[in-house]
């Protein structure tokens, strides 16, 4: 390499997505030492909420962006499971507690206009490069990778980061397919405000259509998910506000007492899928650019949060070490590190959902059976909630709360 431009771009990164992933990604690899280019095209109004876990957590306030957050964040102390299901054989409710696991929480509810937020002010007072663009192609190098955006304008890098979404441009670049399944469900999306307090209690009903979850949010408000068939999430869209307020309440017994609508509803088609292949010379896929899991269980950002994480201490050891940020080692061992993890929550999610939605009489008394057990036997039980919590091996440092 003789141009100094590209010499110099050695040392950058390039992360292409505006979304939380993305934003979180641009945050660590500027803390691991690296140059960082953010190129993010304006963002939706997004009206979801998320459930941060402790891990994510962790990787917040050792990139300084919690303390902007904590304020509009609800602990999840308790995790309750109620089986909402008119089934012959149903499984006893369970409760999980953080204090069992010493945590103050299991995660912390946040909406995502809060949360993104955050991120953005983070990102603007680190002084990190962000393009509003869109990436048209991309050219892997055997010594960096040039990236083409609708400008006209090339940017080169050591290192590129897709983290895009689930139609990630990136990913359909570097030509690595993914073999998406669709369900019969559709999340139905809302928060609620109503009369009685959570508690600092996040319940899940099963029911045959899938889980109906409500999270708590400060004061008395919850987010919930509602998992039903195409035809009744349409048929929810279309309610107006107090009747959809009324059916919300309707499905949670009124555990909660009166509801009133407070946010727009959304509606979103569950599917999953990972990419074949997690690197591309140069290219790293994480986030949604790399797995979409449905959201049960609070897993899907913060499998995003944790490859940022990951990827950040591999290029932080290699900045130590003089190395190449985007070499084939960087690409291949981020790869080796962040599967299992990706292919043991994607497993375990699909697993759930479909016990629910089948009609087989045996697979509802086994997972009646692996409650109980759940219930009755404390130490399966918090061996469950410290897998549920977030990885027990090869934990990256943010996520464990040390500095890379």
């Amino acid at each position: 390499m003789t141009n100094p431009d590209l010499r110099a771009a050695q040392g950058t990164a390039i992360v292409v997505g505006g979304g939380a992933a993305g934003l979180t990604a641009a945050l660590a690899l500027a803390a691991a030492g690296a140059s960082v280019t953010l190129v993010a095209p304006e963002r939706r109004p997004d009206p979801r909420t998320t459930a941060l876990m402790d891990g994510s957590v962790n990787v917040l306030k050792m990139l300084g962006v919690w303390p902007r957050l904590a304020e509009n964040a609800a602990p999840l102390k308790v995790m309750r499971l109620i089986d909402g299901t008119r089934r012959l054989l149903r499984a006893p409710e369970v409760a999980f507690s953080a204090r069992e696991m010493e945590l103050d929480a299991f995660a912390w509810n946040v909406e995502n206009l809060h949360l993104n937020a955050a991120l953005d002010t983070a990102v603007s007072d680190a002084g990190i490069t962000r393009i509003a663009a869109q990436l048209v192609d991309v050219a892997n190098g055997s010594d960096h990778v040039d990236v083409t955006l609708d400008s006209g304008r090339t940017l080169h890098a050591g290192l590129l980061v897709a983290a895009d979404g689930r139609d990630s441009a990136v990913r359909r670049a570097l030509d690595i397919a993914t073999h998406p399944r669709s369900y019969p469900q559709v999340a139905v999306t809302a928060t609620l405000a109503h009369t009685r307090p959570h508690g600092d209690i996040s319940t899940e009903f099963h029911t045959e259509t899938g889980p109906f979850t409500l999270v708590p949010l400060p004061g008395n408000r919850s987010s919930i998910v509602c998992v039903v068939g195409a035809a009744e999430a349409e048929r929810l869209i279309g309610l107006d506000p107090d009747a959809f307020a009324r059916a919300m309440e309707l499905r949670a017994n009124s555990i909660l007492g009166a509801m009133r609508l407070e946010s727009p509803r959304g509606s979103f088609p569950l599917s999953a899928g990972t990419a074949e292949r997690l690197n591309s010379g140069r290219a790293v896929l994480m986030g949604e650019a790399a797995h979409v899991i449905p959201p049960i269980g609070a897993q899907g950002l913060n499998l995003g949060i944790r490859d940022a994480a990951t990827l950040a201490e591999l290029v932080a050891d290699a900045l130590r070490a003089g190395g190449d940020i985007g070499g084939s080692t960087i690409g291949e061992t981020y790869e080796r590190r962040r599967r299992a993890d990706i292919g043991a929550r994607t497993f375990a999610v699909d697993l759930f959902n479909r016990s629910l939605l089948t009609s087989l009489v045996p697979v509802h008394g086994l997972r009646g059976l692996a409650l109980w057990l759940m219930q009755s036997a404390p130490p399966l039980r918090r061996a469950v909630m410290r897998e549920g919590v977030g990885p027990t091996r090869d934990v990256p440092r943010l996520v464990a709360g040390r500095p890379l």
